[in-house]
């Protein structure tokens, strides 16, 4: 693994989520594997291609197989999402040959269609959810082969609050 390509998957990660902040789904679908991005090698015969299927997880979805399912999701929720914004932390990057792993948290911001009578957003919503984005090496750069997205369940306060409200509401902590 070189820094190049770690940077170059860094740069593949972000135009992914970036195309989904813009809505772009033409470019979105280009950043995702397609069957003619197997055989990179000019001489590699179509019919030795390497498995091309691609898959997706959304938060709460099945897992989405085959190019097309995949692509219509995301038609799907860029119709029904007016706005929305990732914030990417926690960005770890692993490649070995011509495969790379990216884990990261996904902070979204994202609102829904406005109301019928209103020039606004509808309520904007946030939340977390841990990503595993999986790329291939093709001769056109790093490519999607996989994406799954789960959310975070919400922390809890460090239970001090709860614990000092346990029991009795009288009880001053003296033994009795």
């Amino acid at each position: 693994m070189t820094s190049t390509d770690t940077q170059a998957v860094d740069d593949a990660n972000r135009a992914y989520y970036e195309a989904m902040e813009r809505g772009d789904f033409e470019e979105l679908t280009s950043l995702w594997l397609a069957p003619e991005d197997a055989a990179y090698a000019e001489d590699a015969d179509p019919d030795d291609a390497e498995d091309t299927s691609v898959s997706c997880v959304h938060p709460g979805w099945p897992v989405l197989s085959g190019r097309g399912e995949v692509l219509r999701s995301y038609a799907l929720i860029m119709a029904n999402t007016e706005y929305i914004q990732f914030f990417l932390t926690d960005v770890r990057i692993s490649v070995v040959a011509d495969t790379a792993l990216v884990t990261c948290t996904e902070n979204i911001l994202s609102g829904g269609p406005a109301p019928e009578d209103g020039d606004e957003l509808g309520p904007l919503v946030g939340q977390r959810v841990v990503a595993t984005n999986v790329f291939r090496r093709t001769r056109d750069g790093w490519k999607l082969w996989s994406h799954h997205a789960s959310p975070v369940l919400a922390e809890e306060d460090d239970g001090s609050d709860a614990a000092d409200t346990a029991g009795n509401s009288e009880d001053d902590g003296s033994p009795a």
